[in-house]
């Protein structure tokens, strides 16, 4: 059966590809449903051109499959279902509305809605709102490496980790670059300690503790040498540094201003409307507007 059906998706897939190469094509029929058909030309409309000859085979054979399971569903549908119940016009128009309304919002969105957000904006909402950027998770500024053990010179890495010069976090990312498996310098940026924490050998049942009794860690198991070296921390339920969640400030300022941009557009269209006498309403008892 597979081997009829890539047959036949290699005929298919030849007489699509010889139909483009003609001046004028010729349209053969592929599969029909009932009165549906499916022919040649619809599916060259839609048939990737950097596709190899058996991935075009392939492609043919999928698409047809689908499009007749479709058809016959249609098909059951249009056999089951009562006249009311397949009278859809109203959904598509209230979809269509929904969809032009939606695509006009957009529209003005791109061109009239002002989307930068100033840094007094971001540190106004993040004073205002303290209650909303309590930290779920402990954040660290820190440098960790992972080495493997017979490249490891634990003396050295100290050294070059207690520099945080420019200079010396530069020698350290070149020396960790060439001899650690995994290496994270953090120092200038928040990031969160479970991430640092997953590489760690041993269990941390409690980041809280560990983060506040240790700024130097080293650790060992059988096969590396590890150091972390913690600059800053925040712990879980702590106030998050304002740059930690700046991004996600004017993320909410953003939408707020959306929202208020988006409410502003209807209220300008019905006064707009009220102006130029574009509706009215009328009166049920009395038939008057």
């Amino acid at each position: 059966m597979f081997k009829s059906i890539l047959k036949y998706g290699l005929i298919v897939a030849g007489v699509i590809f010889m139909s483009a190469c003609e001046t004028e094509t010729t349209d053969e029929p592929v599969a029909q449903v009932g009165d549906k058909v499916l022919y040649t030309s619809n599916i060259a409309e839609i048939l990737p051109g950097n596709l190899n000859s058996e991935d075009s085979v392939f492609f043919v054979n999928d698409y047809v499959n689908k499009w007749i399971k479709q058809q016959l569903l249609i098909q059951k549908a249009d056999e089951n279902l009562t006249p009311e119940q397949k009278n859809v016009d109203a959904e598509l128009l209230a979809y269509r509305n929904s969809l032009i309304i939606y695509k006009y919002k957009n529209e003005l969105i791109k061109q009239k809605m002002d989307t930068v957000v100033s840094a007094k904006e971001i540190e106004d909402y993040y004073h205002n709102h303290p209650d909303n950027f309590n930290l779920n998770r402990c954040i660290v500024k820190a440098i960790f490496v992972k080495i493997p053990s017979e490249l490891a010179n634990p003396v050295l890495v100290r050294n070059m980790v207690e520099d945080t010069s420019e200079e010396g976090l530069s020698v350290l990312r070149e020396y960790c670059g060439q001899y650690a498996k995994i290496f994270d310098i953090s120092i200038e940026n928040w990031i969160d300690f479970q991430v640092l924490k997953n590489n760690f050998p041993i269990e941390i049942d409690s980041p809280e503790q560990f983060l506040s009794r240790n700024t130097l860690k080293e650790m060992n198991d059988s096969n590396y040498y590890y150091l972390v070296s913690i600059h800053d921390y925040k712990l879980t339920n702590d106030l998050a540094p304002i740059e930690f969640v700046e991004n996600n400030i004017k993320n909410l300022i953003l939408n707020q201003r959306k929202i208020k941009f988006l409410k502003d557009i209807e209220e300008n269209v019905y006064t707009e409307g009220i102006r130029l006498n574009k509706f009215r309403i009328y009166n049920e008892e009395t038939n008057e507007n």
